[in-house]
């Protein structure tokens, strides 16, 4: 009997690689997985070329396409990469920026409005902090080189201040000479990673304002969402839930992996402790796929994007995501 062929492009997680790896199966497809490691390659060779039959996608970039009329993806509720990302806030330590209301009025650079980890970190200083997107000075392109831009067209509001970076410019060069005061990115910044005196992160630390975040919202930030080419979808409706079931099952398999003791499968020396220690902060089910369990991290997401020209109208998370993954069958 024929099988449904599709090509797949992801990342290399390894809540993906039991079905990359052939542990996991998809009902009625072979899938051809197409590793790419750069995930805004992935997000651009998907959105404006349309190369794969599914792919991750940014769920910045998703949520902006399907605020206009004609998108011609549907979602799946596999969200293969999510990530905390307080830590991805820097600054000109000469701007005199102390703390995250220290913002306002000032030069800010991001890669693209739409950065799913950018639009997190302006409502997360809008809900938090008081610096709404109008306080701030905006300034996009490209990260370490010049010539970036937005993956889907945006119309934002006029009292939102965004403008393009000079051809040749690039934004950890611009942040390291005080050209912006500050910078959000979802990549590391090459004058961060070289440890260059000039550039600190906005909060000393981290991983404690992630935790405190998560445990007043109970928002794990979901950056990639897994879409479906709509027309692969209208002639096999199937392929949705199908596919869903099969991530969602690569998913429990890789976790469940990681919390067996009798050999390491990460080259973490305490993995299965760092596990428990998830768990007893964010719930057995730290990782959730599905509309549900994400309903209020997916509204408040649709909330910002909203807020901050992402979107011109009200979206309901609903409509994001093929309606045969709304629900799964159980006994």
């Amino acid at each position: 009997m024929a099988v449904l062929q599709i090509d797949l492009a992801c990342g290399d997680y390894d809540i993906v690689r039991p079905l990359r790896d052939g542990n996991i199966r998809a009902e009625g497809m072979e899938i051809n997985f197409v590793t790419i490691n750069k995930p805004p390659e992935v997000h651009w060779r998907m959105g404006i070329n349309e190369e794969f039959d599914a792919a991750e996608m940014s769920l910045g970039s998703f949520v902006a396409g399907k605020a206009r009329d004609e998108y011609p993806f549907i979602g799946i509720p596999a969200f293969v990469y999510r990530k905390f990302r307080h830590s991805c806030a820097y600054v000109n330590v000469k701007a005199g920026i102390v703390k995250p209301e220290d913002l306002k009025g000032k030069r800010v650079g991001v890669p693209e409005w739409q950065m799913t980890a950018t639009v997190w970190l302006r409502g997360f200083l809008q809900d938090d902090y008081g610096v709404r997107p109008q306080d701030v000075q905006w300034l996009t392109g490209g990260l370490e080189s010049s010539g970036r831009k937005e993956k889907v067209p945006l119309q934002l509001p006029p009292d939102i201040r965004v403008e393009a970076i000079a051809e040749g410019k690039n934004l950890s060069a611009m942040l390291v000479a005080g050209e912006v005061d500050a910078l959000m990115t979802a990549q590391v910044p090459a004058p961060y990673v070289t440890r260059l005196p000039q550039v600190r992160r906005l909060f000393a630390n981290p991983r404690e304002a992630e935790r405190d975040h998560f445990q007043r919202t109970g928002i794990f930030p979901i950056m990639h969402v897994m879409v479906l080419r709509e027309d692969i979808y209208k002639r096999h409706p199937w392929v949705a839930q199908s596919l869903y079931k099969a991530l969602l099952e690569a998913k429990t398999h890789c976790i469940e992996t990681l919390y067996k003791n009798d050999s390491l499968h990460a080259a973490l020396p305490w993995a299965g402790h760092y596990l428990d220690e998830t768990r007893q902060l964010m719930g057995h089910d730290y990782w959730p796929y599905g509309v549900d369990p994400n309903r209020n991290t997916l509204e408040t997401f649709l909330r910002y994007s909203r807020e901050q020209g992402l979107s011109n109208r009200n979206m309901k998370v609903d409509d994001l995501f093929a309606n045969e993954t709304l629900h799964v069958f159980h006994v």
